[in-house]
């Protein structure tokens, strides 16, 4: 009987699992409920390098970054950008933290609705056939029409039973996924939506004060994780902060998108600040970037490290935040959370 679905085997612990046509090793892996290594799962941040034991294996984009050279000289490979073409045998050190709590699936959705929040983002609101269940926090994969390669999208509500998904997306110029998003998709129109994915989920187990930081569409996740916390009985007495930053005072939809939930608009204290130098209109608000906004407010509030920080936003910003919390401040890394992309 002919085999279908490649045999994905792990040298050190022996674990095997099915790859089923049109996943990833990654993907796979996660599906399986392997603790594979990964943030991003499209190509960027390098934290799902393998080596190859034995099989064949086919690269997706050989020219992803999440690779430098020298791993590649190592004969690395990216598991989100691999697929096996046969059974074959990994090395690869797994990670505790990257159990997936819940397993991912594929499914189909539907548009909804489109809503514009600012120039260049908007909300994005599918609906599936079954419930949407993830964690605060989370991303899932949506496969759009006309896009080769799927998009990673962080989701901006709290998981429900009716389906519905809602992302709050920026649109890059000259992004294939944002033109499909922004301009081809109609309401009733159907996509390829696969998740959960992502580490940087709300940690609610905790008695620490919890801060926010982010820029651009970054506060799609940030919004599903302090929905969730301003829900949460155990975190009732607990400081829920955002940052978010923008480069004009147009480009910050923060404030408006937490006054149409009462239980944010209550609980969310919200510091907003503008990048650009040159902007010359009337602003009452911070100055600088998000990052250095937080640096101040920190210098004032004592201990750095009283506090679980989520942030999600381009790649500047996070690193500058990790060299700020890591590096400066002395935060536990347990106490960061943000999945890298690029």
């Amino acid at each position: 009987m002919h085999k279908t679905r490649p045999l994905i085997t792990l040298e050190a612990s022996g674990q095997s699992f099915p790859c089923d046509a049109g996943d990833t090793v990654l993907r796979a892996a996660l599906r399986a409920g392997i603790a594979f290594p990964y943030e991003c799962n499209s190509g960027g941040c390098g934290s799902c390098q393998f080596e190859r034991v034995s099989g064949n294996l086919e690269e997706l984009w050989p020219q992803a970054p999440g690779l430098t050279p020298r791993a590649r000289e190592r004969g690395r490979l990216l598991a989100c950008q691999t697929v096996p073409r046969g059974d074959c045998t990994l090395r690869v050190r797994l990670k505790p933290d990257c159990q997936p709590s819940l397993r991912p699936t594929r499914r189909r959705a539907t548009l909804v609705s489109r809503t514009r929040l600012t120039a260049d983002m908007a909300e994005f609101s599918f609906r599936a056939g079954d419930p949407a269940d993830f964690l605060p926090g989370q991303y899932a994969l949506l496969d759009l029409p006309g896009v080769a390669g799927a998009r990673a999208y962080s989701m901006s509500n709290l998981p429900n039973d009716e389906g519905l998904w809602q992302f709050v997306i920026k649109r890059m110029p000259g992004g294939q996924g944002g033109a499909a998003l922004f301009d081809t998709l109609q309401p009733g129109d159907p996509i390829g939506l696969d998740g959960p994915y992502g580490m940087a989920h709300l940690r609610p187990g905790n008695d620490r004060d919890i801060v926010c930081v982010g820029g651009g569409s970054g506060i799609s996740p940030l919004l599903s994780i302090l929905a969730a916390a301003a829900r949460a009985p155990q975190l009732a007495s607990r400081r829920l902060l955002l940052f978010y930053g923008g480069r004009t005072p147009a480009d910050l939809c923060a404030p408006a998108l937490l006054a149409r939930d009462e239980a944010l608009a209550r609980r969310v204290e919200c510091v907003t600040a503008i990048s650009d130098p040159a902007y010359a209109g009337a602003w009452e608000g911070q100055r600088g970037f998000v990052h250095q906004v937080l640096q101040g407010w920190l210098e004032s509030a004592g201990d750095a490290s009283g506090y679980d920080y989520y942030f999600c936003g381009p790649p500047p910003m996070t690193d500058a935040l990790q060299r700020l919390l890591m590096l400066e401040k002395r935060v536990p890394t347990a106490q960061l959370h943000f999945d890298r992309f690029v």
